[in-house]
């Protein structure tokens, strides 16, 4: 049952990424790759403004693993950034 707490932080994730859809269609510039960094940073911003200060509750815990997916999936496309970038013969 989630508690009061995660539910804020799932509207104010939700808030950030609603936001970011707007403003990336105003600016002409929405894109999937793009929509998803914008995504990833404010959830890593959302979790250092939300970080208890005593005791973390346990659904806290869990971040962890969407993070290190967010993290690989980051990774991922910046690494496809650069091959696209780079000519065909330095690969």
């Amino acid at each position: 049952m989630p508690t009061q707490q995660s539910r804020q932080f799932i509207h104010y994730q939700l808030l950030w990424m609603l936001g970011a859809i707007v403003i990336l269609s105003l600016l002409k510039a929405l894109t999937l790759e793009l929509f998803f960094v914008i995504s990833l940073i404010g959830l890593l911003i959302m979790i250092e403004l939300t970080a208890p200060i005593y005791v973390t509750p346990q659904w806290r815990h869990r971040l962890k693993w969407l993070i290190g997916l967010g993290l690989l999936v980051f990774v991922y496309i910046v690494i496809q950034r650069i091959l696209a970038i780079l000519p065909s013969g330095v690969v």
